[in-house]
């Protein structure tokens, strides 16, 4: 189109600091078009016509205009309406920036006048570009190790305009030596408030509940479950910290934990105290002599760890739903495999974003129903790599 030096309206859709209004301004210089910014949370109707009337002030004069509109999700269906006219007879060129999806955050006659471009989020190698080109530009190195770049260039998520300023801040301190990475997000996050632990009894009590349990005696747990109603500990708090043994501390390898937990503390509402708190009893004993397993546990630590890791990837575009035509164009929805319909009710299809490895983070334990899930992981593994081999 800039070769052309014939621009069409568009939509830029992606996520922030991608560049949308980076890509509007040099449009507009491109094609020596006067370029008049509006944001949508800002504006509003008399806005919108006093920016149309110069426009069309301009155009008389023998200058076009490139109408950049941020945010234009956020105008209503009828303030949308409102550019139809002034973009079918050349008026302006209009380029909207959204974060939302088009086909569902815009009028579907403004959608139809204008090109959809998709925006990515920024990689690694594109933050590391920006990052050498900001240093360039304000003619100083950041002193950072190389940990603490890559965590820098990981924290910023793919988002170019929060990268650069998170440089600012940094550019402002005094620094004498290398910025470590501790040093580095000293600076970039807040610390988390300290808790203030002023009832270290009950909390000691607490602990040694959910040990004993944890432990597999029930005894002790019973003792410490009593020590703390005699004590005036509330039977509600006691409930919940069941219900956190049952997922934490028995997981899958007792499906039944969860529910017991629940329906003791379903019990205790119904029926309150003292009658309900044998419900609690029961559930004690119920955990305690359950088999144990933290395999859940770990495997959701594991994969928190490594959604901030990799941020903002997008799912791989088979498994989205394309309920537009604009989504099934791009690429949603395609050569996905429903997998009840294959024969053994097992796809093996990837779910994990485009570029990302294959993760493995829960690791049943051979006690107790995760034998049973084991099993069912090991014959779905063997029917991936036998078709990944195909492949």
């Amino acid at each position: 189109m800039l070769a052309a030096k014939r621009l069409s309206s568009m939509i830029l859709w992606g996520p922030p600091g991608t560049g949308k209004t980076t890509i509007a301004r040099l449009l507009a210089q491109g094609l020596d078009l006067a370029f008049e910014q509006i944001s949508a949370i800002f504006s509003g109707v008399a806005d919108l016509r006093k920016t149309f009337d110069l426009a069309k002030a301009r155009r008389a004069q023998g200058r076009s205009t490139l109408l950049f509109v941020d945010e234009i999700h956020r105008f209503n269906r009828s303030q949308q309406d409102g550019f139809l006219p002034i973009v079918e007879d050349g008026t302006v060129t209009l380029v909207g920036a959204t974060t939302e999806n088009p086909s569902f955050a815009l009028n579907a006659a403004l959608l139809s006048r204008a090109q959809v471009m998709v925006l990515k989020r920024l990689d690694s190698a594109a933050l590391l570009t920006l990052y050498e080109r900001a240093q360039a530009h304000a003619g100083n190195a950041l002193p950072l190790t190389a940990e603490a770049l890559e965590t820098l260039l990981a924290l910023a998520d793919g988002d170019g305009r929060y990268l650069l300023a998170m440089m600012e801040e940094l550019f402002r301190l005094p620094y004498a030596e290398e910025i470590s990475l501790p040093a580095l997000l000293q600076t970039v996050q807040r610390r988390a408030p300290v808790y203030d632990k002023d009832r270290e009894g009950h909390y000691n009590l607490i602990s040694a509940l959910h040990k004993s349990v944890r432990g597999s005696d029930p005894d002790a747990a019973l003792y410490w479950f009593a020590r703390m109603l005699t004590a005036g500990e509330d039977p509600l708090y006691l409930a919940r910290r069941l219900v956190r043994m049952a997922v934490e501390d028995i997981g899958l390898a007792d499906p039944q934990a969860l529910p017991q937990t629940i329906a003791a503390r379903d019990a205790f509402v119904f029926m309150g105290a003292p009658e309900g708190e044998l419900a609690l009893a029961q559930a004690v004993v119920y955990l305690a002599t359950a088999p144990k397993s933290n395999a859940v546990y770990g495997a959701m630590k594991a994969a928190v760890v490594s959604a901030k890791e990799t941020g903002s990837l997008m799912p791989p575009a088979h498994i989205l739903n394309a309920p537009t035509r604009l989504m099934k164009d791009i690429g949603y929805g395609k050569d996905y495999v429903y997998d009840p319909d294959t024969a053994e009710g097992f796809s093996g299809q990837n779910y994990f974003p485009d570029g990302m490895p294959r993760q493995h983070f829960y690791e049943p334990v051979e006690r107790g129903f995760e034998r049973e899930i084991q099993k069912r992981l090991t014959y779905w593994a063997k029917l991936r790599q036998a078709r990944s081999g195909n492949n």
